[in-house]
């Protein structure tokens, strides 16, 4: 007990103050793209022909973050001339035609403000579902848990079932195989109820968009109601998604 509290003692308060206070991640994180309108065709026309996702639109100059995957293809190409991704983590939108952009984004409380804040904000529980996931994004969800993000500091948790839960996470490209487990779970969680989508797998089927065995994006299957682009996601981008749309 007493090497217990000798440890306390000397790690000290490790807990993040986010929101309260902004957080400056590495200078190497690929948060929120910009799009340069001002590049030249040719330029914008190569990086959408060696994209691997086919993310960008060269002609309109916008992205797609829900099939980016962030691998900052694009920006080595151009050297940031047309694309360059910010540190901005809180990239979150609750529309998915609002992933498609040069880099600016709606208002993500705004919209959970008129829909979401008077049933959920004092408390939200989860159910995690990983839909053939590779447990990248599943990782990044289970920190959540961790000491520093200390999720169930603000009433939100991940629970064990879905008929305790007002919300599924899901993540992974939602195989044939895990298709009917997915809306059995969906069916078993009480009304009202909210879908989020976590991952560019879960948007639109991510590296195995194309694939006969997967769903190329959530909405198809299921009413989305907050849509995290990443591969994976940060931490911080699911904190601020779920702080921003629910409290």
């Amino acid at each position: 007990m007493f090497n217990t509290l000798k440890n306390r003692f000397e790690q000290g308060y490790r807990t993040s103050a986010y929101p309260k206070e902004k957080i400056a991640l590495w200078r190497r994180y690929r948060g929120l793209p910009q799009i340069h309108k001002d590049a030249s065709a040719e330029l914008a026309a190569e990086c959408a022909d060696l994209c691997p996702q086919n993310a960008i639109d060269p002609v309109r100059r916008l992205i797609d973050m829900g099939r980016c995957v962030f691998c900052g293809t694009c920006e080595r190409i151009s050297n940031g001339a047309f694309v360059s991704f910010t540190n901005d983590f809180e990239i979150s939108v609750a529309e998915k035609e609002h992933l498609l952009t040069d880099g600016s984004l709606p208002s993500l409380a705004d919209h959970s403000r008129q829909h979401f804040k008077k049933l959920f904000g004092r408390s939200l529980q989860l159910r995690q579902v990983s839909a053939a996931g590779c447990n990248a994004c599943e990782a990044d969800l289970n920190v959540l848990a961790t000491p520093f993000f200390d999720l169930a500091r603000f009433g939100i948790n991940f629970v064990a079932s879905p008929r305790h839960s007002d919300a599924i996470v899901v993540t992974g490209p939602v195989s044939r195989n895990m298709k009917t487990a997915l809306l059995r779970t969906y069916k078993a969680t009480p009304d009202p109820k909210v879908v989020i989508a976590v991952g560019s797998c879960a948007l639109t089927g991510g590296p195995f968009r194309g694939s006969p065995e997967i769903t190329e994006g959530l909405d198809t299957l299921l009413p989305v109601d907050l849509y995290i682009p990443g591969c994976p996601p940060h931490p911080l981008s699911n904190l601020h998604a779920l702080l921003t749309f629910f409290k």
